[in-house]
């Protein structure tokens, strides 16, 4: 530390003005000072968990026979996904756990209309690119491929491989066998119930590429001049690229339908061979559809398909109340702690004071740019999170005071406070970041999401603590105490004579 830390001073007191602002803000806005455009536009409230807020809790379940065994890995597999597409559907502070051996269970604070958000965690988006020769058919229409067809994986779940370039002519399941003309004495019997024509046999297209092939999925404006609809750009991956372009190029002017879940979504005719591996597909999308769309795709298909075994709306079980009880909880004991440090340690307690504050405003802002959802374990983690901050103080002052009593300068006396403190602090915190991995990894667990918020927030609140002692309480001891002769002001540093 330099004997003159002014600098590092200003990087601290425009840090904590800038945590300050988040922190009292709702929403931070930055701006290109020479276009006027923003750069930054983003809503920051408090996010708060399912027990304070209340919002829906949504139970799914393997939509598999009864006989079928769910493997942990694919579970574990399809929350992953579920938890993927609610995220980029917007809903924020989502809570997703598996619930062996079938079942999952989501959580989403502060949302009640769960028509969309559970309308796009069911599909399954098996995207199928699907070769329909010369007979297009409109947008909807169901239809039946030859994808389904291949060998099954485990519990009859398909993978999805891109297939080979095949003839894009539509085969029939019906036989070659046909069907017996009635004979004339049948026909001539009186009462004879003419023979039933067979209903005919379902036309079974060829899949000539899956969803899996596609790299990348981005949502855009519709490329017709003054549309208002949406498209979905993609690219493919590179071993899909040769066998898309020499099918393209070898069909123009046929039909290739892009199939979702057995519906046509699309059904553009080829006029060019792509051999670039770039498309888009176009639609009937509004925004919102559109955005889903590209969720499915982009998260891949889910390893197992999923139905709503339950849904309901849940109250706030603790609510304001044990909000503002937490709150009032957590200003006493930062009164009471800012107090003792104040009449203890004197003039280096009012330093450390400045420090935990720092130390509040840059946490809180972190809470809020993550964001961080805080349920009740939470606040508490929190809250324990300015001791582990007040114990770090306290180690160097108690050490600062031993080297003030041995002689040393009051800058000698902070270095050496600080340097002989550091390890002490360094394996106190290290120590409990471990135990928050070893939570967090535990409240991944159904039932056990409280214990993974506690987890988080402690453990950034070490963090920060970590930061706080290193270098913001280092510094602003040498800002105030390098100029200050101690032989002078003994009583501001709680030393008397007779303890010296």
């Amino acid at each position: 530390m330099t004997r003159r830390p002014y600098l590092t001073l200003v990087i601290i007191l425009l840090l904590v003005a800038f945590a300050a602002w988040v922190d009292l803000s709702q929403q931070i806005i930055l701006s290109n000072p020479f276009n006027g455009k923003a750069l930054v536009d983003k809503n920051v409230p408090i996010q708060l968990g399912l027990d304070l807020r209340g919002g829906l809790q949504v139970l799914l379940e393997a939509d598999l026979p009864v006989t079928a065994t769910v493997s942990s890995n694919d579970l574990s597999t399809t929350q992953q996904i579920l938890m993927n597409r609610a995220n980029a559907l917007g809903v924020s502070e989502v809570v997703m756990q598996s619930a062996p051996p079938n079942r999952i269970v989501a959580q989403f604070p502060g949302l009640t209309n769960s028509d969309q958000v559970v309308a796009a965690l069911q599909e399954t988006g098996v995207l199928e690119f699907v070769d329909l020769g010369n007979t297009p058919l409109p947008e909807g229409t169901v239809i039946q491929t030859d994808y389904r067809s291949a060998a099954a994986g485990p519990n009859g779940i398909v993978t999805l491989t891109p297939t080979s370039v095949a003839s894009p002519t539509p085969t029939s399941a019906a036989t070659d066998t046909a069907t017996p003309a009635p004979t004339a004495s049948a026909a001539a019997t009186p009462g004879a119930t003419p023979a039933a024509t067979p209903a005919p046999a379902p036309t079974i297209y060829h899949t000539v590429m899956a969803g899996t092939s596609l790299a990348t999925v981005e949502v855009a404006a519709g490329s017709t001049v003054g549309s208002t609809g949406y498209v979905i750009n993609f690219t493919l991956k590179p071993d899909a690229t040769t066998a898309f372009g020499d099918y393209t190029g070898s069909h123009i002017g046929q039909t290739l339908a892009i199939v979702l879940d057995k519906k046509i979504i699309s059904a553009p005719t080829i006029n060019a061979k792509i051999d670039k591996g770039q498309g888009y597909i176009e639609g009937n999308f509004t925004s919102d559809s559109a955005n889903a769309l590209a969720i499915q795709l982009r998260y891949g298909s889910l390893p197992i398909p999923v139905k709503v075994v339950e849904s309901e709306t849940v109250g706030a079980t603790l609510g304001a109340d044990s909000i503002h009880r937490s709150l009032f909880a957590g200003i006493i004991g930062l009164l009471a702690v800012v107090l003792f440090m104040l009449l203890y340690y004197r003039l280096p307690g009012f330093i450390a004071d400045l420090a935990l504050i720092s130390y509040a405003c840059i946490s809180l802002m972190l809470f809020k740019l993550i964001p961080v959802v805080l349920s009740l374990p939470g606040i508490a983690g929190f809250i324990l999170g300015i001791g582990m901050a007040v114990d770090a103080n306290i180690l160097i002052f108690e050490r600062l005071k031993e080297e003030i009593r041995a002689g040393r300068t009051l800058r000698q006396a902070i270095d050496l406070g600080w340097s002989r403190a550091w390890p002490s602090i360094r394996d106190a915190n290290i120590s409990t970041l471990i135990t928050c991995f070893i939570l967090f990894i535990f409240g991944n667990t159904f039932g056990a999401s409280m214990v993974k918020g506690f987890s988080i927030t402690l453990a950034l609140g070490v963090i920060v603590s970590l930061f706080t002692s290193i270098i913001v309480t280092r510094t602003y001891l040498h800002v105030v105490l390098d100029s200050i002769k101690f032989t002078e002001h003994p009583r501001w540093f709680g030393i008397t004579e007779g303890s010296r």
